[in-house]
C-alpha cells in the first residue's frame, strides 16, 4: 500500500515538473519579434550608428539579436522584459523626430558615459557590447547630435 502510494505521488510530481518546464518551453519564444524598421535617426556618422547597434540595439531597436540563451526559462522571460522595457522608452527603430530623446539628450549621454547602459547583467553574456572610456564619449556625443537632427 505505501510502495504504490509513493509510486502514484512520484507520478504526480512528475506530470506537475512536465507541465511547469513545458508551460515555460511554451512561453520562452513567444515575443521573440523584430517589427520592421520604420525610421530610424538621422546618424550624424556611420561609427555612431555602429556604437549604437553594438551596445544598444538588442534593447533598443527592432534589430534584436536573439541568442539561444534567450529561449531557455527563466532567461527567456527576462530578455522578453528588458527588450519590451528598453524599446518603450527609446526604439531606434521607429524614431520620430522631435521626440522626448531629441529635444533632451543630456539623460542618455549621462547614462552612457556614467556606464549604467549598457547594464553589467547585460554584458555579462554580451561582452561586445562593453565600451571603452573613449567609445562612450564617442557615442555620447554622436547621440546627442544624431537625435537632434530634424
Amino acid at each position: 500500500m505505501k510502495k504504490s502510494l509513493l509510486v502514484a505521488c512520484l507520478v504526480i510530481v512528475g506530470i506537475c515538473l512536465c507541465l511547469v518546464v513545458g508551460g515555460q518551453a511554451l512561453i520562452s519564444t513567444r515575443g521573440h519579434t523584430n517589427p520592421p524598421v520604420v525610421s530610424e535617426p538621422a546618424w550624424d556618422s556611420s561609427g555612431t550608428r555602429q556604437l549604437a547597434q553594438r551596445a544598444c540595439f538588442d534593447c533598443h531597436s527592432n534589430e534584436t539579436a536573439w541568442p539561444w540563451f534567450t529561449n531557455i526559462p527563466p532567461f527567456s522571460l527576462i530578455a522578453l522584459n528588458d527588450v519590451r522595457e528598453g524599446r518603450q522608452v527609446l526604439n531606434f527603430s521607429e524614431w520620430q523626430p522631435g521626440s522626448e530623446f531629441g529635444q533632451e539628450t543630456g539623460e542618455l549621454s549621462e547614462v552612457i558615459l556614467e556606464g549604467s547602459m549598457p547594464p553589467q547583467s547585460y554584458l555579462i553574456m554580451h561582452p561586445e557590447a562593453r565600451l571603452s572610456v573613449e567609445e562612450k564619449a564617442a557615442l555620447a556625443q554622436g547621440l546627442s547630435k544624431s537625435l537632434q537632427r530634424p
